[in-house]
């Protein structure tokens, strides 16, 4: 691959733009490692600035775990996708990452395919929550409005894509650079946050 095409950023990591691995012209496989002790629960995938996916496709995006004995190709999981209208996404990595290597699949596969996927996982992620509300397990802003895990993931989504635009300078306006560093500091004071407080986003703001 001559150009690469999508950029990774784990929760307070750099951004990754290298493949580890290019089984095909359409997939990519990226490996996530961290220092011992290190753990990161999300991650942030988004097209290149300049980078166009052929007509008709989107990027799906898979967690990829290592092969158990007597399989010859690593299960993965579906975590989403991204595309035109959809640069880019941030998603969860199920009970967090450390030190064994993450391996992130991302796939260039059929449009259509991709949106039913992700409107799949949304029907099921809808199931689940309002099972956990029922049960009095989880925090929710109310029967009829968004969890707080999904309002911190639009922020979260918000403030990346507002900061991605000032972060390469590739769109030849000249603007001013924001490097991505600052959007890390800002994504683990909001995370931290969450966690502390997890309710503050449902309260109206001083």
């Amino acid at each position: 691959m001559s150009q690469p095409l999508f950029g990774i950023v784990p929760t307070g990591m750099p951004v990754l733009t290298t493949a580890a691995e290019t089984p095909s012209a359409t997939s990519f496989l990226y490996s996530i490692r961290t220092s011992a002790g290190r753990t990161f629960n999300h991650v942030v995938v988004f097209l290149l600035p300049g980078v166009d996916l052929p007509s008709g496709t989107a990027a799906a995006i898979y967690l990829v775990t290592p092969p158990t004995a007597g399989e010859t190709t690593p299960p993965s999981r579906f975590l989403g996708g991204i595309g035109p209208g959809k640069e880019s996404a941030i998603f969860k990595i199920s009970g967090g990452a450390s030190s064994v290597a993450t391996v992130l699949g991302i796939s260039i596969e059929d449009a259509g395919s991709v949106a039913a996927r992700i409107e799949g996982l949304k029907a099921s992620s809808a199931a689940s929550s309002k099972a956990a509300v029922n049960g009095g397990a989880g925090a929710s802003s109310g029967a009829n409005g968004p969890s707080t895990l999904v309002l911190a993931q639009r922020i979260i989504q918000n403030a990346f894509n507002f900061l991605a635009g000032f972060s390469s300078g590739g769109n030849g306006t000249g603007g001013e650079v924001v490097p991505l560093r600052a959007f890390e500091e800002w994504w683990r004071k909001f995370e931290s946050r969450v966690r502390s407080d997890p309710t503050f986003l449902e309260r109206a703001q001083e």
